[in-house]
């Protein structure tokens, strides 16, 4: 029997395959769950992804092409059903916003509630994240991004699923202008520990700036919503941990 390897060594293998145009198969922080559309969702898709869906196999993408203006550009990463995701671009019309999620239903979802509050500054793709960032998003180009309420997996066995891990934090910060906000936040106090330590050790290589007045969480903000999964959990003491990280350098 060999011997396991090591990261480093799994990582240059890798490398070398995808050098090689060898695809690898790599860890998802999600599981694809393929719904069905309403009839109402699959009408909103099919009037409003000509104007708001973007496509990963476009590429590249300008911000400034894709809104038809300048203007400090927010991306949600997994928005679920979208209500908060169009709630945040409804009260905040000078920005925008770009939402990405892998689940259909949630995608119908959003565009019709885009539609029903005559929303016009949100796009959003329907892809995993992580490729969208790697081969869609300019470096510096982002004022913010939010990751709100992602998959706890909450076993032991699958915390190497998390999304939130140094590696994808690095990519994030690259994408993000200098003073840019990367917002976190979840209702599982593990994984708000686990989060907070990736940030501090960030953090510590002069990297963010923690938003937290006590180095730790910040009260959740204003422009969050308060979704009523969220209300319902306050009901039960389930506790939401928010955190707020600014780009340094």
């Amino acid at each position: 029997m060999s011997a396991s390897k090591t990261p480093s060594e799994t990582q240059k293998n890798l490398a070398e395959a995808q050098e090689k145009g060898r695809y690898i198969r790599q860890i998802r922080s999600f599981v694809k769950r393929e719904g069905r559309l309403t009839k109402g969702q699959a009408a909103a898709m099919e009037r409003s992804w000509p104007t708001m869906g973007l496509e990963h196999a476009q590429g590249p993408i300008h911000l400034s092409e894709v809104f038809g203006r300048d203007a400090d550009t927010i991306v949600e990463i997994g928005f679920g059903m979208g209500h908060s995701l169009v709630a945040m671009a409804a009260a905040a019309p000078e920005k925008n916003f770009i939402g990405i999620e892998v689940h259909r239903p949630g995608v119908g979802a959003c565009l019709m509630e885009a539609e029903q509050q005559g929303v016009s500054n949100l796009r959003v793709y329907e892809h995993d994240a992580v490729e969208v960032f790697r081969d869609c998003i300019a470096e510096e180009s982002l004022a913010g991004v939010q990751v709100f309420f992602p998959d706890p997996w909450h076993k032991k066995r699958h915390h190497k699923r998390r999304l939130i891990q140094p590696e994808f934090v690095e990519k994030l910060r690259a994408k993000l202008r200098v003073g840019g906000v990367l917002h976190l936040a979840t209702d599982w106090e593990n994984y708000a520990e686990h989060m907070l330590e990736v940030m501090q050790a960030a953090e510590q290589e002069g990297k963010w700036e923690n938003l937290s007045p006590t180095n730790d969480y910040v009260p959740r903000p204003d422009e969050r919503p308060l979704t009523k999964f969220e209300k319902r959990g306050e009901r039960l003491g389930h506790g939401v941990w928010d955190l707020k990280f600014r780009r340094t350098s």
